[in-house]
């Protein structure tokens, strides 16, 4: 036990900290960016079929311009399986509505597949998760709707898991341009999750997002808040 608080001291200096250090960087130096606002709302459903394998399905909605019109709209179902205790698989497809600059909407189909590890220490539950997406946008109006964007994603997550049923967590995210492999996009999330019970539980969040590698970058502050359901 000794050593377990060893290592999550370690964990909380190299990992937490910079994390915590990192989001309070990006709130200070916004000057001559662009900023927005958002909120982030969102349901989702897991039906466990078998011990490891599981349908899932989430809707969300979200709001940007300083929260004043629904930015975003998608229905992203899927599937995940438990291929090892702490390792898992997803396949996901999102069908997606983004409100242009005259207020009409572009629509978008995504698909994606997710890698994630996840291990215990103690009282901490630290998650890797690598996600490869191609999405196609407007494809029967757009000249290059049937050209996919592909990105690699990046995401780390640290999570508390008291005796309680609030667990915090702290996570950042990357996103990598796949044709050329820059970095184009990063997240920083702080959140709590609380327990209603063993099917039901609500998720609240406050995220910052922030492009990069470009030369008038726009950065995020969106709040969020989700529910979920699982059977």
């Amino acid at each position: 036990m000794g050593e377990a608080k060893i290592c999550c001291a370690s964990l909380l200096f190299y990992y937490i900290i910079p994390l915590i250090v990192l989001i309070h960087s990006s709130i200070i130096n916004l000057r001559a960016q662009q900023r927005d606002a958002g909120l982030w709302t969102s349901v989702n459903i897991e039906k466990k079929i078998t011990q490891k394998f599981s349908a899932v399905a989430s809707g969300e909605l979200r709001f940007n311009d300083n929260i004043s019109h629904l930015g975003t709209f998608f229905a992203d179902p899927g599937i995940t399986y438990a291929i090892l205790k702490n390792f898992k698989i997803a396949y996901h497809y999102r069908f997606s509505n983004q409100r242009r600059l005259d207020g009409s909407y572009s629509k978008r189909h995504r698909y994606y597949f997710d890698f994630a590890y996840r291990h215990r220490l103690w009282k901490l539950s630290l998650q890797f998760r690598y996600r490869f997406q191609s999405q196609y946008t407007d494809i029967l109006i757009s000249e290059d709707g049937k050209i996919p964007e592909y990105t690699n994603r990046y995401k780390f997550t640290i999570r508390y898991l008291p005796d309680r049923p609030v667990k915090p967590y702290l996570a950042v995210e990357f996103f990598e341009n796949f044709d050329g492999y820059y970095l184009s996009k990063i997240r920083y999330f702080l959140g709590l999750e609380y327990s209603l019970n063993k099917r039901n539980s609500v998720e609240i969040f406050y995220l910052i997002q922030k492009e990069v590698q470009t030369s008038d970058p726009l950065t995020d502050f969106i709040a969020g808040c989700s529910y979920a359901f699982t059977f």
